[in-house]
């Protein structure tokens, strides 16, 4: 199954699940219906806001929408077969999902292209950002943190937050952690 065809599905069964039509999706996650049609169908190409908008709207974490359910013991994941999340500043890969205890955790290869900053409003749970190469201000929007290599901070994803470089283009890894619904 393809990711498009993936995160279509999960998107049909959650809404389905929770009894909304189509046209309630839409209002709830500001997305055209004609957009959360294409997306249902496998088609079309989803930002990053797209899928954390549909995220909020179903509240489920971003993993339930975009990965399918495997229980391999071994997890090998490369990255040139994981469908890559864009938006104006950020591309991420969602490399690995794990249900531990009451909590979700989702792991994302995260690049942040230079020239812009990516903006949330807020989301539940928390994000851990850990810099591998570049400068990157991170975290609330009023207030965020410089990081460089090797550095790590976590704040509550509720908060509105941002992500810029600082110069060159930026890899780390984001982890958001979720309460398990």
């Amino acid at each position: 199954m393809s990711a498009g065809q993936v995160l279509g599905a999960n998107i049909r069964a959650f809404r389905e699940q929770r009894g909304l039509s189509l046209s309630e999706l839409a209002r709830r996650s500001s997305i055209a219906k004609g957009t959360l049609s294409q997306l249902e169908s496998g088609a079309g190409n989803p930002t990053i806001e797209t899928v954390f908008s549909l995220s909020n709207a179903l509240d489920v974490p971003v993993s339930e929408l975009v990965t399918e359910r495997t229980s391999p013991e071994v997890v090998l994941v490369r990255a040139r077969d994981v469908e890559v999340l864009s938006s104006n500043a950020v591309d991420l890969r969602l490399m690995r999902r794990m249900d531990i205890g009451d909590t979700v955790l989702e792991i994302y290869d995260q690049r942040v292209r230079p020239g812009a900053t990516q903006t949330s409003e807020g989301h539940p749970g928390k994000e851990h950002v850990l810099v591998t190469s570049g400068r990157l201000r991170v975290g609330p929007a009023d207030a965020p943190y410089e990081l460089g290599p090797g550095d790590y901070v976590c704040f509550p994803g509720s908060m509105p937050h941002s992500y810029e470089t600082v110069g060159d283009e930026v890899s780390s890894v984001l982890v958001l952690e979720y309460p398990k619904h």
